[in-house]
């Protein structure tokens, strides 16, 4: 399986494989030992687009017998006009299409004796993607929200969210295989439950849970050492949210989208929860809980952009002191409405912004980090060698922000939780000695 985009794409990858284990079949390490391919793909922008049609090609040419899944199926045609020699291709998360696809590809043959999971049945997470010590925990699906940039809702449909006992269940039995950290995502996790309105089921314990997602970072919270949250938006019922990172059930990290900070700009990404009164927002819960990492993502350059704006932007981010920061320049993306807005930004401009927002934000990271030198901090081991290793503290998430350098530390292994004083840092990482 080749495997692309974000990690909502990797926990639909593991899905499939682990369905895919259940009828007896096994992963081939590379092309040539595979009956079949399967090339998950990821349609959110151009490029990524582009991404997913050369490795869908790599895979055709590499092994000739491919079914293609994910956010592109929406766009079948014009995956099999480019290559028509495809097996198969489906939407995002039809798990049931691509498994009957591969069985048609190359037959199981279906044995008491052999299959890994006799019966067939099989837990939605039997097969791991990620590392033994964290977990990608997908609590929904879908969006309800129309971004003029985003093609998301057309791609994975209206919010649907998981009943809680379900994801409670999913993650005991990731906690009791090693899981460590348990990464909640989904495509607006403040948004959970609001299609099932926000309606309790039982626990196996007694008691019961509301299917909200303030009720389920509490319940998570007692059952993972560590519970990062991703993709919150910021609406009121967040601030209920840090109190628990306060008092240690969930990580003091949240994951924000903001996009942008200038309200022209946001109008006309028809973002939802722009309150004006983020800043003072974000400053409130920070007194209730200091240690708080906000990470987000920005875009520049989405059209009718001013200078004024990007100014505004900047300035919002010198007051916010955003811990962790990623951004974009606009893409213009098969079917969004922001392709037909007025006032495109030159990409010469794009490129002058990004390189100004990037700085900006390295120099902000570079002090907050700065600031953690001399302290004694829990940090997560990922990976151990001969001279050291490497982790994560509470304000990192796996792949996406920065990572804490050990030295003297080869008797640790991955999945470890250690306190570690901080020596040193850089813009991005720290570096430090476990105690």
């Amino acid at each position: 399986m080749v495997s692309l985009g974000c990690p909502k794409n990797l926990v639909d990858s593991e899905r499939i494989l682990s369905r895919l284990r259940s009828d007896g079949y096994q992963m081939s390490p590379d092309y040539a030992g595979a009956d079949v391919v399967l090339v998950n793909t990821c349609g959110f922008l151009d490029s990524a687009k582009e991404e997913s049609l050369e490795a869908i090609g790599e895979a055709i040419a590499e092994n000739g017998r491919v079914i293609v899944t994910g956010c592109m199926g929406n766009e079948a045609a014009a995956i099999r006009t480019r290559f028509p020699d495809v097996l198969a291709v489906t939407g995002a998360h039809q798990y049931e299409q691509v498994v009957e696809a591969v069985h048609q590809a190359a037959p199981p043959s279906r044995s008491p004796y052999l299959d890994l999971v006799p019966g067939g049945a099989v837990e939605l997470t039997d097969l791991k993607l990620t590392p033994r010590h964290y977990s990608y925990l997908k609590i929904s699906e879908g969006c309800n929200h129309r971004c003029s940039f985003c093609i998301i809702p057309s791609l994975r449909g209206d919010l649907a969210s998981r009943r809680p006992d379900a994801i409670l269940r999913e993650a005991e039995k990731l906690v009791a295989a090693g899981t460590r950290e348990l990464l909640v995502i989904s495509q607006d996790t403040s948004a959970y439950g609001l299609d099932l309105r926000h309606a309790s089921w039982p626990l196996k314990g007694g008691g019961e849970v509301r299917a909200h997602m303030t009720d389920l970072a509490r319940e998570l919270g007692r059952i993972a050492p560590w519970v990062r949250l991703h993709y919150v938006y910021p609406y009121p019922h967040v601030d209920h949210v840090i109190p628990l990172m306060a008092d240690g059930l969930v990580l003091p990290y949240l994951d924000i989208p903001f996009q942008h900070a200038a309200p022209a700009v946001l109008k006309r990404m028809k973002r939802p929860a722009n309150d004006a009164k983020v800043l003072s927002r974000i400053k409130a819960w920070r007194e209730v809980c200091p240690d708080l990492a906000i990470r987000s993502t920005f875009v520049v350059g989405f059209p009718g952009e001013t200078e004024a704006d990007f100014q505004y932007l900047l300035d919002w981010l010198d007051e916010a002191q955003l811990d962790r920061v990623g951004a974009f320049r606009f893409e213009p993306v098969e079917g969004a409405a922001a392709n037909l807005l007025p006032d495109p930004v030159p990409e010469a401009v794009k490129e002058e912004r990004y390189a100004r927002i990037m700085e900006r934000t390295a120099a902000i990271s570079a002090a907050r980090l700065q600031a953690k030198i001399g302290r004694t901090l829990p940090v997560i081991i990922d990976e151990v060698g001969d001279e050291g290793a490497t982790g994560r503290s509470q304000a990192d998430a796996p792949e996406i922000d920065g990572a804490v350098f050990l030295r003297d530390a080869a008797h640790l292994s991955p999945g470890d939780i250690v306190p570690v004083t901080i020596e040193d840092a850089d813009e991005h990482d720290l570096y430090g000695v476990p105690i």
